[in-house]
């Protein structure tokens, strides 16, 4: 086994090793998570994310670890912002606290594996289709640009939601929530339950947030284990890091401009670099086009990260300028 394999395995391993004891010795079933609990498990992961920071550095060098830091706090920011949407698909579906925790666990897993499969593909493709990276670069510029308009609230509707619509049509869909079960019998027949409902609609969310995520990340580094590893530790720490924000998310308004302007960066980044295949595309030669190959170093790109995110954390709490919702209901 080559070093990368093995460096696979160890970090399966320790993966293992932290769902268990995160996910399952510290949160009992039917149990509410407190914001004492939700803080350490925070704490937990972000602790066991850089430490993984540290391994990569002394095993593959500065650049790849601060490919993978920069991913990383990608990632994790696009996180605290999707907490918001959830808050809305908990309120609107009127899922009990004691569900809560569970519910976000199995949701998240799912997500998980949902991305291993669109980060491969994602993979193979850019290794055979190089010009893809450009496209993302163009989709993360519009999508930096939508995003800093628009409210979350107004781009989120539960009621609205397809997946929502497609369950109800194709399942017999009831609105008791089953005591915590994700189907239950009503005279002799089986109907799937609000919490069924929210696992997939979680879920398939996560999948949306993906489209803007995972391009992302593909503009930072190309590197499989970086993107795998920075994307499985950021999702994996959303649960806990639910329970600790959800209180104070609407707090947190401008964050969303701040990662606008990420994408916007990480867009243009990947398609500057990709100046020189234009040119070689309309006819100019190699040698020309090699003369304006743009490297923009990974710690600019994380420092442009670290700047907006903190940045425009540090402006929502001293600028509130709107409310959660607490009111929404079926």
């Amino acid at each position: 086994m080559n070093p990368q394999q093995w460096t696979y395995i160890t970090f399966g391993a320790v993966l293992l090793l932290a769902i268990i004891f995160d996910l399952g010795l510290l949160s009992k079933k039917g149990a509410a998570i407190s914001i004492k609990q939700a803080l350490k498990q925070t704490f937990f992961w972000v602790v066991l994310a850089l430490a993984f920071f540290v391994f990569i550095w002394f095993e593959y060098g500065h650049e790849p670890a601060f490919q993978y830091l920069s991913a990383y706090l990608m990632e994790w920011s696009l996180s605290i912002d999707n907490i918001f949407v959830f808050i809305l698909i908990f309120n609107f579906f009127g899922v009990k606290e004691k569900f809560v925790g569970r519910v976000l666990l199995i949701g998240i897993l799912m997500a998980i594996v949902f991305r291993i499969i669109f980060i491969t593909v994602g993979v193979e493709l850019v290794k055979h289709f190089e010009w893809l990276l450009y496209i993302f670069g163009a989709f993360l510029v519009y999508t930096g640009y939508h995003l800093f308009f628009v409210e979350q609230e107004e781009e989120f509707n539960p009621r609205d939601n397809k997946v929502y619509k497609f369950l109800q049509r194709i399942f017999p869909v009831t609105h008791d929530d089953g005591d915590g079960k994700y189907t239950i019998i009503k005279n002799g027949k089986k109907y799937y339950t609000t919490i069924f409902v929210v696992v997939i609609i979680l879920a398939t969310t996560d999948i949306v947030f993906a489209v803007d995520s995972i391009p992302a990340v593909f503009g930072i580094s190309k590197d499989r284990l970086v993107i795998y590893t920075s994307n499985i530790f950021a999702v994996l720490g959303l649960r806990s890091l639910y329970f600790m924000l959800r209180g104070a998310v609407n707090k947190f308004d401008f964050l969303q401009q701040g990662i606008a302007i990420v994408l916007v960066f990480i867009g243009l980044k990947m398609i500057a670099e990709g100046i020189p295949f234009f040119m070689e595309l309309f006819g100019a030669g190699k040698e020309k086009a090699e003369k304006y190959q743009l490297h923009i170093p990974t710690w600019l790109s994380l420092v442009v990260i670290v700047i907006c995110i903190g940045g425009s954390i540090l402006y929502s709490l001293y600028h509130k300028k709107k409310h959660l919702p607490t009111d929404i209901k079926e």
